[in-house]
């Protein structure tokens, strides 16, 4: 048993010692009978055995089971131990997303209150800047179309006056009367070309900025140049061409308060589907960044710009540098644009 043999090699083995060890110095009829009671003896003998055997081998067999059960609950264990693994990491990364999302959404919601103060800060600057300009405006018309028409008023009645006493330069002062209504009409056509250009609805972009900047030199001393690249520049819908103008005319304002340029070069191409119109002056430089985050008109005026860009899908930069002037570009593609323009 120890060695494993079965009945049936015991049987072998049984019969290998008779035929060896007995049967060979006997007769035919004591073999025979020898051989009986051999068989009888050894199958008394092997029935214990055999009993012993089976049992081991059902005990034998239920160990395999339970060893199968065994190696089947193991693998069954790793598996759920596995398992149970994954859900440890997947609850790890949930929570992990969860701290993330907090995070993130505190970022957000600090971001959001921070860009309501800004947006209530630029709305007084807004407002702030709207005033000044009715100001400038009213100061304006007060002293000098009010000033001029009243000075037109008297020379009239004058005029009347003398007209029915004394013809003796009457010519003279309706010539100077004559040049206090022109001077009249030129601050009147001042402003409307500040407020909205007449010549950008009538004639075009091009026109309307060859205009402005002729004006602009005559005013400050800043001599201007302007180059356009790109073809059928004044097919550009009213939007986008009050957008441009806007950007240029805000542009140029700031180099007139603040750059201390002697000259300023516009330019105009087109660029893989977008317009851009670049303006570049040799004045001093500023820090645009700081400039962006500080409080003051300079900053309304380049958040206008972006603005206005931004209402046409467009994109505005500033690049200041110091011995290198400012360059700001703007750029507009050329389909249809998406807001309104004023």
């Amino acid at each position: 048993m120890t060695l494993g043999l079965e009945t049936l090699d015991l049987a072998r083995c049984h019969e290998q010692a008779l035929i060896t060890l007995v049967l060979p110095g006997y007769s035919a009829g004591t073999r025979e009978r020898m051989i009986r009671r051999a068989g009888a003896f050894f199958a008394e003998a092997i029935t214990p055995i055999e009993k012993t055997h089976r049992a081991a081998r059902n005990d034998n067999d239920q160990l395999i089971q339970l060893n199968q059960a065994l190696r089947q609950r193991s693998v069954d264990l790793i598996a759920s131990n596995r398992r149970l693994q994954q859900e440890v990491l997947q609850r790890k990364s949930v929570e992990e997303s969860l701290r993330k999302s907090e995070h993130h959404y505190s970022q957000l919601l600090e971001q959001s209150r921070h860009m309501q103060e800004q947006l209530r800060l630029l709305s007084r600057q807004l407002l702030s800047a709207q005033e000044e300009e009715r100001k400038m405006i009213s100061r304006e018309l007060h002293d000098q179309i009010a000033q001029t028409l009243t000075g037109i008023n008297i020379r009239l009645a004058s005029l009347k006056t003398e007209s029915t006493l004394n013809t003796k330069g009457l010519q003279k002062k309706i010539s100077s009367t004559q040049k206090l209504v022109e001077k009249s009409v030129d601050i009147v056509h001042r402003f409307a070309r500040d407020l909205r250009p007449a010549v950008l609805d009538d004639l075009g972009l091009i026109p309307a900025l060859h205009s402005f900047l002729k004006n602009f030199t005559t005013r400050t001393g800043v001599r201007t140049s302007l180059a356009t690249f790109a073809m059928k520049i004044d097919k550009l819908d009213a939007i986008k061409r009050t957008a441009l103008f806007r950007v240029a005319q805000e542009a140029l304002t700031n180099v007139a308060r603040h750059a201390k340029a002697s000259r300023v070069e516009v330019s105009i191409q087109k660029l893989r589907g977008r317009l851009c119109m670049k303006i570049k002056d040799d004045g001093k430089s500023f820090d645009v960044e700081r400039t962006f985050h500080a409080n003051g008109g300079k900053r309304l005026g380049l958040l206008g710009m972006r603005e206005r860009l931004e209402m046409v899908g467009g994109s505005f930069t500033v690049e200041s540098l110091p011995g290198k002037g400012t360059t700001v570009r703007a750029q507009i593609p050329l389909g249809k644009a998406r807001g309104g323009g004023r």
